[in-house]
């Protein structure tokens, strides 16, 4: 029996590390280590990712040279030449674009593979963007709660003062009614919070690719930084991946303009061909049977130009369009941070009008509680002050979570990311 309870108790020790260990590994997540996780685990940041890597093969395909050609003829009825017959023929022939071409290639295709990049990382930064609202709509929910079971604790402070003023005769029941009308409603609200949890928990975990039952980390502020004052208009955007993008883009389609033109030029072709003859049964034949070498010249003739004047405009056209959707999108970002830039300050003001309101209420409601425990009169105005701070409590959750969702929009727009 007594080998039986030390077996328990080790075993309920053992459970005990395991829980503080998983505690703890939850605990030391913070948001970087959330967003390094995503950069590992997300399926559209990786999918992103080896869309850059077939970008990159593209250049070694374009920039080499055509494939050579051989030919191998083998005459059934052997030619009859002054030296010898003719037995077989090889022809081996590698044509050549015009000069520049294939660096042109290569440098067209290296510069869309780098407007590709600029879109994986494009990608990356909307899923970390994703990533922190989720962040903070986890972490407004989970303050939300902690307000009202704080609220609840207050109730029923409340309660005991009122049921205590009523039973000395000092007050009315009708304020303990008031009391449990309060308290329904904020058990209510928790159980609602609790609900939302789940699905936010999940959308939290998929943006990571993980387990969706997973555990969050949710710390009790959420990190901001001052970002009041703006920048230059010319180099707001200097990094905007969006924007380098479109930049390499446009840089690809002006070389693509060289190539068009370099393939409406001759192609030159350098070949040889080589006969084998064998010996004619002539004495004193000079070089009898010694095979035959000709070197060959090949050049193109690209004389049907329409389908080259259809590559020049089409070039032409995807550049122009380039252009323009570089401006839409500058114009885009430039809206979004001018907006991201009003959310910010307005939260930022807000919150400091709650605190003085905050704390205005929380004096009001000490001196109204000392009066009503001397007379037990205005008890409903307690509570008329509670439901202010409550709201005043719950209206600072929500603009700490706008301005950190601001602060974080920002981070986007300016390419400010881990």
């Amino acid at each position: 029996m007594r080998v039986i309870n030390i077996y328990k108790i080790l075993h309920i020790r053992y459970l005990i590390l395991v829980a503080v260990l998983c505690s703890t590994g939850v605990q030391s997540q913070t948001l970087n280590d959330y967003l390094s996780m995503a950069t590992q685990n997300n399926p559209e940041i990786q999918s992103a990712y080896k869309t850059f890597e077939a970008a990159l093969e593209k250049a070694p395909q374009v920039s080499s040279l055509p494939d050579p050609s051989l030919t191998m003829s083998a005459f059934g009825r052997m030619i009859e030449t002054r030296l010898g017959t003719q037995e077989a023929r090889f022809s081996f022939m590698q044509m050549f674009p015009w000069f520049g071409t294939l660096e042109a290639k290569k440098s067209a295709a290296n510069l869309m593979a780098e407007a590709t990049f600029q879109k994986y990382l494009d990608s990356k930064n909307e899923v970390f963007l994703m990533i922190k609202k989720s962040y903070a709509e986890i972490y407004e929910l989970n303050r939300m709660v902690q307000i009202e079971e704080r609220n609840l604790e207050i109730l029923d402070n409340y309660r005991e003062l009122a049921l205590s003023k009523f039973k000395s005769g000092k007050g009315a029941m009708v304020d303990v009614v008031r009391i449990d009308i309060k308290r329904n409603d904020s058990e209510t609200k928790i159980q609602l919070l609790n609900e939302q949890n789940e699905p936010l928990q999940i959308e939290f975990n998929s943006l990571l690719n993980r387990d969706l039952n997973a555990l969050i980390n949710i710390p009790d502020a959420l990190p901001l930084v001052d970002v009041t004052s703006l920048l230059e208009s010319d180099s707001l955007f200097v990094s905007n991946p969006k924007l380098l993008g479109l930049d390499k883009m446009i840089a690809s389609y002006e070389a693509q303009k060289k190539i068009v033109k370099n393939e409406g030029l001759p192609m030159i072709g350098l070949g040889l061909d080589y006969s084998i003859i064998s010996k004619r049964d002539v004495p004193g034949l000079e070089m009898n049977g010694q095979d035959a070498i000709m070197p060959m010249l090949s050049v193109t003739l690209p004389i049907f130009r329409k389908k080259y004047k259809a590559k020049q405009n089409e070039v032409a056209f995807m550049l122009e369009a380039t252009t323009y959707d570089k401006q839409a999108v500058k114009n885009k970002l430039q809206t979004m941070y001018s907006m991201a830039n009003y959310k910010f300050s307005k939260a930022n003001t807000l919150n400091a009008l709650y605190k003085k309101q905050t704390e205005s209420t929380q004096q009001a409601i000490s001196l109204l509680i000392a009066a009503y425990s001397n007379s037990g009169i205005n008890f409903e105005e307690i509570l008329r002050m509670n439901q202010d701070l409550l709201m005043l409590q719950t209206a600072t959750v929500l603009e700490t979570k706008n301005q950190f969702v601001a602060q974080s929009t920002i981070d986007y727009l300016i390419a400010n990311q881990q």
